[in-house]
């Protein structure tokens, strides 16, 4: 019973020194992982620089403007914004857009790359516009602002919704994220590179040093024991 307390003992340091090997190899291995990281960053930066291309957003801001004079007036606002929020993507207004502009896009492409935002409580829609051609986008999203005020107004037979923002030229593009990208790739070709040093350090039993022989040699002397003694 002594000798398999022991031996039990001895197999817990021997994951400890496991672990303090893994480290050292890692810190001895720490060139490959910084050259790999180099790399991979260096890989994810041309690819973003030279084969994504890169995209523009534009917003424009439109309005609801009521004669507040109660509380269901305000909530009526709200509502509305909401309603013609879901018209400003409907296919009258985004055919609208693609007529006037002369665009070279279909119903659905066209709003694919049309984003609205209606934050709670409020009379206010934002529409941003995403295209690879920047003065595109700010067209675009002013001439969909317009159409959507003039739709909102002949459907709902109210007044008409007023721009209080347009949008203007992006100076820079809002996709992709070149330094997320970097990094990321620099961290996941490092990452494989030290996985694929752990995996064959794990899976090499090769006896090179004479901690190596007693570990074995301690895993013989478990298998030793007869069973009687080990319970």
């Amino acid at each position: 019973m002594e000798e398999l307390k022991q031996l039990g003992t001895q197999r817990e340091d021997e994951v400890e020194i496991d672990l303090g090997e893994i480290f050292h190899l890692m810190l001895s291995k720490l060139w490959l992982l910084i050259l790999c990281f180099i790399v991979g960053a260096t890989l994810a930066f041309g690819g973003t620089k030279f084969l994504v291309t890169p995209k523009y957003s534009a917003s424009s801001i439109l309005t609801k403007t009521t004669s507040v004079t109660s509380l269901a007036d305000i909530q009526m606002g709200s509502q509305l914004t909401a309603d013609f929020e879901i018209l400003a993507t409907s296919r009258p207004v985004v055919e609208e857009v693609i007529e006037k502009l002369d665009l070279n896009y279909s119903y659905e492409q066209l709003v694919s790359m049309i984003a609205t935002d209606n934050q709670t409580d409020t009379r206010i829609l934002r529409f941003t516009v995403t295209d690879e051609n920047a003065k595109e986008a700010k067209a675009i999203a002013n001439e969909l602002a317009d159409a959507t005020a003039e739709r909102v107004a002949y459907v709902m037979a109210s007044d008409k919704p007023k721009v209080v923002e347009e949008a203007v030229v992006p100076q820079n593009p809002s996709s992709p994220n070149t330094k997320k990208n970097t990094l990321l790739g620099g961290l996941g070709l490092a990452f494989v590179a030290a996985a694929i040093i752990l995996i064959k350090y794990l899976m090499d039993d090769t006896i090179m040093t004479e901690e190596d022989v007693k570990k074995y040699l301690g895993i013989h002397m478990l298998a030793a024991i007869p069973e009687e003694k080990r319970r």
